[in-house]
């Protein structure tokens, strides 16, 4: 049996234009994730989770998406499209962390409804082995260009717990949005890809700089050893040679762009 952990964030802007109500698509297409992750094809695969829960949703709308699975033996598979991040981190460091997938700088991939739009197969696939107290930070663009690593690492080495945690990031990324005057993760990207004030502003010493606002959503997951009963330690014997498995205590939190 696995747990899966899932991201998924809304591209509201073009949808709510035409009249579509942006939250639909990614609310069924989340719902028919959840409904295949036991499907005897998908086997713990979280891209062909994704396959058959994008051809099952029926609703109007794109997203950008990250799901994760995670079996008994510590292994988190991810399949990813878009720009949502998912980071682990250990003993204060980030250890492990996707990349974002985009056409071009602010255009990211995304599954749709429409034919034009991105399938699982394009996909960023990989995986990762976890270790007992690892964090697994997940969220959608508008907190990790809103936030620097190091921000992650203090937050989560000074909450109490995972709920606190993922409040705690969701509120910071927040004011960081609205910040006019912080040199954001956003910010410093959009400069390295040549965008900026315009040269008289820079001959002045001004520089684009500011938060990103946007819709906010983060997952914080704790990975635990928990005991395995006799009955159900079964493979998990075999492969670890004692009757032990991986699971995650997660919470989630939001905030919306106003």
């Amino acid at each position: 049996m696995a747990s899966i952990l899932l991201v998924i964030l809304l591209s509201t802007d073009r949808w709510a234009q035409k009249d579509v109500n942006p939250a639909l698509f990614s609310r069924e297409l989340m719902r028919n994730s959840s409904s295949f992750l036991k499907d005897e094809e998908v086997n713990g695969d979280p891209q062909i989770l994704l396959m058959k829960a994008h051809a099952a949703t029926s609703s109007i709308g794109s997203a950008t998406v990250i799901i994760a699975v995670l079996e008994k033996i510590g292994t988190l598979k991810i399949a990813s499209v878009g720009d949502c991040g998912l980071k682990v981190i250990r003993k204060g460091q980030v250890m492990f962390s996707i990349p974002p997938q985009e056409h071009y700088f602010d255009c990211p991939y995304q599954i749709s409804s429409e034919a034009a739009g991105q399938t699982y197969q394009d996909a960023l696939v990989c995986s990762v082995n976890l270790m007992d107290g690892d964090m697994i930070v997940s969220g959608s663009d508008g907190l990790f260009d809103n936030i620097f690593d190091q921000e992650i690492i203090s937050i989560i080495s000074e909450s109490s717990g995972v709920d606190e945690a993922a409040k705690a990031l969701a509120e910071l990324a927040r004011k960081h949005s609205v910040d006019v005057t912080f040199d954001s993760p956003y910010a410093m990207e959009a400069r390295s890809r040549g965008f900026d004030v315009p040269w008289w502003k820079k001959v002045l010493g001004a520089k684009l700089i500011g938060g990103k606002m946007d819709d906010i959503t983060v997952v914080v997951a704790q990975v635990k050893t928990v005991a395995v009963p006799e009955d159900e330690g079964g493979d998990i014997e075999e492969q670890k040679g004692n009757e032990q498995s991986i699971a995650i205590s997660v919470s989630s939190a939001e905030q919306n762009e106003e």
